[in-house]
């Protein structure tokens, strides 16, 4: 998997991609990393990649001309105009991030990782010329309804949710596979780790919630606890040491239910 990350401040991702299963990710030769300077695209002696919007309006917004060669460049090919379009790679994605994007969200990371390569368009400003939504961009994406001051944040989260669900980036591959935001997981479901021949004794979930929670495949992940059992007087559930595996995945099923009610019920929906 290739990602190339087009910025005007290149030098911000040297911190996020030098650790942790990012950087095991590049030494393993999983996933290369090259990061773009937008302003190496630009025409001009003052390296000029914005301008004032037409209308009106606050801010400047980052020009087309340079973010379209860029991503030429990069790509080694051109993308069209309005007279000839360019059939698109399908296993490619340029990504625009925009607080005016869809939501990036556990599945959008599971599809971006069956890719080849995505570029980044790490957005700054008030904003990027439109055309470049319309024309240039296979997906415009936000992390969040908030504002960010540019792409640049938003681009090292995806590359990291995207890089840890690519095979031999994380130690135990099952870890991608029973967490929060996973449809299919063992909390979905009602499966259970490496304890087939105990499933059918798992609870379901009733009434509404598990009619939600079973279409949509997704809650929240189930409450972690560690050594030691007892800190500060609050103690372990007792269920978790009780050595009753199908008791253990009933709380989990039933703690990642609550938990999800509590924190994210927008997830139980209809």
């Amino acid at each position: 998997m290739r990602f190339d990350l087009i910025t005007i401040f290149p030098e911000f991702f040297a911190g996020p991609l030098e650790h942790g299963i990012v950087r095991r990710a590049r030494e393993a030769g999983l996933i290369d990393v090259h990061v773009q300077d937008l302003r190496a695209f630009t025409r001009d002696r003052h390296r000029t990649v914005d301008d004032r919007p037409f209308g009106g309006g606050e801010g400047m917004v980052l020009k087309p001309e340079p973010l379209f060669e860029a991503v030429e460049s990069l790509l080694g090919r051109g993308v069209g105009d309005a007279e000839h379009s360019v059939a698109r790679d399908s296993r490619v994605a340029i990504v625009l991030l925009s607080a005016a994007g869809k939501l990036f969200k556990q599945e959008t990371a599971r599809q971006y990782a069956k890719l080849d390569r995505i570029v980044f368009i790490c957005g700054r400003y008030e904003g990027v010329d439109e055309r470049v939504a319309e024309h240039l961009a296979t997906d415009e994406i936000s992390i969040g309804d908030f504002v960010l001051s540019g792409g640049e944040l938003p681009a090292a989260l995806i590359v990291d949710a995207v890089t840890r669900l690519l095979p031999g980036a994380l130690g135990n591959e099952a870890s991608s596979q029973n967490e929060s935001f996973t449809a299919g997981s063992t909390l979905a479901t009602g499966a259970q780790h490496s304890l087939d021949s105990a499933r059918d004794r798992v609870p379901p979930l009733k009434g509404r919630a598990r009619d939600v929670a079973d279409a949509n495949g997704l809650l929240l992940d189930f409450p972690h606890y560690t050594r030691p059992a007892t800190f500060r007087g609050w103690s372990v559930p007792e269920v978790l040491i009780s050595g009753n595996h199908a008791d253990v995945a009933k709380w989990r099923r039933t703690a990642a239910l609550e938990k999800t009610r509590r924190n994210r019920p927008d997830l139980l929906l209809p």
